[in-house]
C-alpha cells in the first residue's frame, strides 16, 4: 500500500497534484491511501522524550491513525505547498511526530520507498528547496528517496501552480515531472520493496 501526505491545509493545488499521482499508481496495480492534514489536529513534536521511555507518542491526535499507516505501507508520497521556500508546517509536524515511530521500532521506516511532489505559487518558489527537506527526511528514516531522474525531474516532481488550481492544471512541465517521478518510483517498488507486487 502506497500512502499520500497531503501537507495542505487547503484543498487546492496540492491535493489534486497527489491525487493524480496516486491514481497513476492505481493504474499500476498499487493500492493507494490519501492522507491530508486538512482539518486534522496534529500537534508539533514536544521533544519531551516520552515516547523514547514510553515506545509511544504522548500526543493521542491525528497523527494516531497515520502512524499506523505509515507502518502498514511500502511506499511514501509527500506532497507541500511552499511556505516561505520550504514545506508547510503541518507536513513538518508529521516529519518531526514521526521521532515517536522510530522509538517504538527503529526500523519502521527503513526501506520503504519515497518520493516527493512540490508545488509553489511561484515558479521559483522553493520547490527544490522543499524536495531537500523531503528527502533529507527520507533518509534520516531509512526511506529509500527517489527522484525522476535528470532531464526535468532531479529531485522529483515540481509545479507552479500561479496560485491558482487552474494553474497547476495547465503546468504541462510538472505534469511531466510528475510522470517521470511515478514512473520511476514504481519501479522501485517493484525491485525492492519486501512486499513487492512482483
Amino acid at each position: 500500500m502506497i500512502v499520500g501526505i497531503c501537507g495542505s491545509p487547503r484543498k487546492k493545488a496540492t491535493d489534486y497534484v497527489l491525487t493524480e499521482a496516486l491514481n497513476m499508481l492505481e493504474e499500476k496495480g498499487f493500492e493507494t491511501e490519501f492522507f491530508a492534514v486538512r482539518g486534522k489536529n496534529i500537534g508539533p513534536c514536544r521533544h519531551c522524550d516520552y515516547c523514547l521511555r514510553n515506545k509511544e507518542c504522548v500526543l493521542k491526535d491525528d497523527m494516531v491513525p497515520l502512524f499506523k499507516l505509515l507502518k502498514e505501507s511500502e511506499g511514501i508520497v509527500m506532497a507541500s505547498p511552499m511556505y516561505n521556500g520550504g514545506i508547510s508546517a503541518q507536513l513538518k509536524a508529521i516529519m518531526d511526530r514521526c521521532r515517536a515511530l522510530g522509538a517504538e521500532d527503529y526500523d519502521a521506516l527503513r526501506g520503504k520507498i519515497g518520493m516527493g511532489i512540490s508545488i509553489g505559487g511561484d515558479r521559483n518558489g522553493g520547490q527544490e528547496l522543499a524536495m531537500q527537506q523531503i528527502h533529507t527526511y527520507y533518509i534520516l528514516s531509512g526511506v529509500i528517496p527517489v527522484s525522476g531522474g535528470s532531464f526535468g525531474a532531479n529531485l522529483g516532481a515540481c509545479f507552479w501552480s500561479q496560485d491558482t488550481l487552474e494553474g497547476v492544471k495547465e503546468d504541462e512541465e510538472g505534469f511531466r515531472s510528475l510522470r517521470k517521478t511515478v514512473n520511476m518510483f514504481s519501479r522501485y517498488l517493484k525491485k525492492y520493496s519486501p512486499n513487492s507486487i512482483l
